[in-house]
């Protein structure tokens, strides 16, 4: 993956958001089309409709997510009538996980749109309503999980150095920074487990990098290490180059939590028993 991402920013993405008169949010998906760099409806459509497939896999119902509509645009002096479709959030995140890799507005909308798919998956929550603890908690859950899948993956990409691996990744997202290094700048022993130890919005950068190089490997059949490694830090680059793109904090100027998320798991669990002991007695 290049270093250097396009012009299309979350911004852009937000840019051509619709509200129904529900107050739901929706996106056109020829302005989709537009913004992932897509020239012909028809070759949209194709992505369209795997993205479909993948809904229908997860049973999930289509219509639910994929609104067909119609839209009335100017041809010449006569008004024509065109297909569009409303799409919801989670249907564009599907789009972005099916469209070409190896277009730079297609890995940008792929990491838009699975941090704020996974935002709302909490129980249709407002993620911001999340205190900082519950946020950690819940990004920390979900990094654990998509670990698991992308060393599955680099295995099977001729990965046999995990810790190697690991860091390739690290170093492209930290800007040259090592797990080691994160570790001492942060303050923490070997022993702990730097991911425990970073806020819900550096483990958010984190989930990116994670879920970009888990598609990148399967979308371009890498098959050796080097290769897996170079694609990692390459990701890793990639997601810093949008942090600063967007004006976020690099993830090595965010601040570093007191509390473990272990920790902070633990008190939740205690305070939990103490609570059911009440109600038993």
């Amino acid at each position: 993956m290049p270093n250097n991402l396009v012009n299309t920013t979350e911004k852009d993405f937000e840019s051509i958001k619709h509200i129904d008169e529900n107050g739901v949010e929706f996106w056109y998906a020829r302005e989709l089309m537009t913004m992932l760099e897509y020239s012909k409806w028809g070759n949209f459509v194709k992505v369209i409709d795997k993205a479909k497939q993948s809904c229908k896999s997860s049973d999930i119902n289509i219509i639910d997510h994929f609104a067909e509509v119609g839209k009335m645009v100017k041809a010449g002096v006569a008004d024509k009538k065109i297909d569009d479709l409303k799409l919801t959030r989670y249907a564009c995140y599907l789009i972005a996980q099916n469209g070409d890799s190896r277009k730079k507005t297609i890995a940008l909308a792929q990491t838009y749109f699975a941090v704020q798919t996974r935002k709302q998956e909490i129980s249709r929550q407002e993620y911001e309503q999340l205190s900082e603890d519950e946020k950690r908690l819940y990004t920390r859950q979900n990094v654990k999980d998509k670990n698991r899948y992308l060393f599955d993956t680099a295995k099977l990409a001729g990965v046999k150095n995990y810790g190697k691996f690991n860091n390739y990744g690290y170093r492209g997202l930290y800007n040259g920074e090592t797990a080691k290094d994160i570790a001492d700048r942060k303050g923490i022993s070997e022993k702990e487990d730097i991911l425990d130890y970073m806020s819900s919005t550096e483990l958010a950068a984190n989930l990116f990098r994670i879920t970009q190089t888990d598609e990148v490997l399967k979308n371009k059949n890498i098959n050796n290490e080097d290769d897996a490694c170079r694609t990692h830090h390459n990701v890793g680059q990639a997601v810093r180059q949008t942090i600063k793109r967007i004006g976020g904090t690099m993830p090595e100027d965010l601040p570093t939590p007191n509390k473990s998320a272990k920790l902070i798991e633990k008190e939740k669990n205690r305070n939990l028993n103490v609570q059911n002991k009440k109600m038993n007695k």
